[in-house]
Formats: structure tokens, sequence, C-alpha cells
């Protein structure tokens, strides 16, 4: 089993409080589904910066990534199969999967 990255890009933010409730609870009821296969729920992002190799910086990386969770699995398709249930999906959003390599 290997460790995949699961990076956030768009979707609404929710803009009431049943909304963002709801959002809330679709995530919690995602998570539940995952199981064990939950490494790290991770967090949404705030603010970012992009470093560039000549060390210019700019505000707001260009990436539009708004969070990240960790999960496990046996295989890219089988982590690509547990990010299909992410509830971004469902506000507009979409879930970019990244096999992790263990290296220290």
């Amino acid at each position: 089993m290997s460790n995949y990255l699961l990076a956030y890009r768009g979707g609404r933010m929710a803009e009431t409080d049943s909304e963002r409730e709801a959002q809330m609870a679709a995530w919690g009821a995602w998570f539940g589904q995952l199981g064990d296969a939950v490494v790290d729920m991770g967090n949404p992002f705030a603010g970012s910066a992009s470093v560039s190799s000549d060390g210019t910086v700019n505000e707001g990386a260009g990436s539009g990534l708004g969070g990240y969770s960790v999960v496990q699995a046996d295989s890219l398709a089988a982590a690509t199969e547990l990010a299909k249930g992410s509830p971004v999906l469902s506000s507009g959003g979409s879930v970019d999967v990244y096999e992790t390599i263990t290296v220290m």
C-alpha cells in the first residue's frame, strides 16, 4: 500500500451557515466512508505565494489549490476511485491524485 495526496482544486465556498453545515456534513460522511484509508484528513488552504527560481515572490499561487488530504490505497487507480467521492466535486471542483514516494 502507498500513500496518495488528494489535492483539491476549485469548488464553490459556502455562502450561508446552513450551506457550511451541509458541506461539513458531506465531508464528514465521505471521510467516514473512506474509513482506514484516511491517513490525514488534511486541511483547506488559506493564503498562498509562489517563489520562482530567480527568487521572485508572487502573492497568490497560480495552481488554484484549495486543500489536501492523504489516503492509503493499493494503486493510483484505487486512490483515484476514492477521490471520486470527494464533496469538492459537487461544487464544481476537481481532485488531483498524486502517489507519494518515501525517500527519508
